[in-house]
């Protein structure tokens, strides 16, 4: 898929941009919208949890058995998508989104209620697994990068905005009102997908190959065992461990403790980290179109590394939201890179397999990170904690630069290459 420019303003102009992207624009919309359900939650799962009077680490596996969740239902996404088409697995992401927040809003004790975000959970996953599916199925290597980079920006929007009505619905409606709009958000979805989103899935994908049942379950397999795709997953896990189990849970404990600020400062730094990553998204895009996948994703992880020792160090607001804007260079840089070279690396006629890999490697982050480093920071103190957390994320992105191949040499490359095989030819 090539990325049209409007070049003349105007209605036609407007509707050509349209017929070109509408696949783009609308799995753009279903997400960004399923997204914006997300955040609106997002402050309060914990507060809702409590309700129930009910421990702090109960608290924290209503947050946790979400991110099992997404582990778990990464492959079912993905075998859907190729079984009975993209659109399908998109509507039942949406249709399991309304009844895990429906469950959540009416959910009579705490079991019930984590049912509920299990459910939910499983809803988000299938829908964010299906994006990138759809993602790679319509990008070209050339202009994978920016378009990787316009889904990426609508999703940081989305989370970053969504606790603003989230927290307003809480306030005036109560506890459960945000769960409820999650789940007609989650209904928006799954019309959206079956009524305005075109079929992606490649004509060869539509039958079981030899009729065989268990053709998604050898591909799954048969990608695990494919390195660059495990490389690009273990740097996403590096980023999801240490976003969930560092960025959301040990940096706000140790500003708070060890650096005295308030609750309001935390979430201005943090919410910084949302607004810079949004601003560098499509950027980075055209740096991975330009000069390819590698030379980004692997300094991302260095800006993240010196995100996590800013946290570590800190000892002051100052230090503490220059620490905010170096993770956040880093999640805006490398945000929409690993998905690009996720959809790069992909076997042809296994999309589906691959991506639901990807995002399987990358969710397992979220589910040991808050867990793991929590023990950590009760072991070796939360410092000592970020610190080898960044080690470890710089450590992957370094095993990254030196083991996997660069899959799109950038279009500077591929133009100089062009240029001399002309110029040889005109000999």
């Amino acid at each position: 898929m090539r990325l049209a420019r409007v070049l003349e303003p105007g209605p036609g102009a407007l509707r050509s941009w349209y017929r070109i992207n509408r696949v783009l624009v609308w799995i753009s919309a279903i997400v960004g919208i399923n997204q914006l359900g997300f955040g609106s939650i997002v402050p309060v799962v914990p507060l809702y949890a409590q309700a129930y009077g009910v421990s702090e680490a109960l608290i924290g596996l209503a947050i946790a058995v979400y991110g099992l969740a997404r582990f778990t239902s990464s492959a079912p996404a993905g075998w859907i998508a190729d079984r009975a088409g993209r659109r399908w697995s998109l509507f039942a992401g949406g249709l399991a989104t309304v009844l895990g927040n429906i469950l959540c809003a009416l959910a009579p004790s705490y079991p019930i209620f984590l049912v509920g975000r299990f459910v939910a959970g499983s809803g988000a996953s299938m829908v964010l697994t299906s994006g990138q599916i759809v993602l790679a199925d319509i990008t070209e290597p050339a202009t994978r990068g920016r378009t990787m980079a316009i889904y990426q920006a609508v999703f940081l929007f989305a989370v970053g905005f969504g606790p603003i009505p989230g927290g307003f619905l809480a306030q005036y409606g109560g506890l459960s009102a945000p769960f409820w709009v999650y789940g007609f958000v989650g209904a928006i979805v799954a019309v959206l997908a079956l009524w305005r989103l075109p079929e992606t899935r490649p004509a060869g994908a539509r039958e079981p190959a030899q009729g065989n049942e268990f053709v998604f379950r050898r591909q799954l397999v048969s990608v695990l065992r494919h390195r660059p795709l495990v490389l690009i997953g273990l740097v996403t896990f590096g980023n999801f461990f240490a976003r969930t189990g560092a960025l959301f849970t040990l940096v706000p404990l140790r500003a708070e403790r060890e650096i005295g600020l308030s609750p309001s400062q935390i979430g201005f730094g943090l919410a910084a980290v949302s607004v810079v990553s949004l601003v560098m998204a499509y950027p980075a895009g055209v740096l991975l179109d330009t000069f390819g996948r590698k030379v980004v994703i692997a300094p991302a992880t260095l800006f993240s590394g010196l995100g996590l020792v800013g946290f570590a160090f800190a000892s002051s607001y100052p230090w503490f939201l220059l620490a905010c804007v170096t993770w956040a260079l880093a999640s805006g840089i490398g945000g929409g890179a690993p998905a690009a070279y996720a959809a790069d690396v992909s076997p042809p006629g296994m999309t589906a397999a691959a991506m639901s890999a990807y995002r399987m490697l990358s969710e397992l982050g979220y589910v040991v990170g808050p867990t793991v480093l929590g023990l950590a920071a009760e072991t070796i103190g939360i410092r000592a904690t970020l610190v080898a957390t960044a080690v470890l994320i710089v450590g992957l992105g370094g095993l990254f630069w030196l083991a996997a191949p660069e899959t799109w040499p950038g279009r500077r490359m591929v133009s100089d290459r062009d240029a001399d095989g002309a110029s040889a030819n005109s000999r």
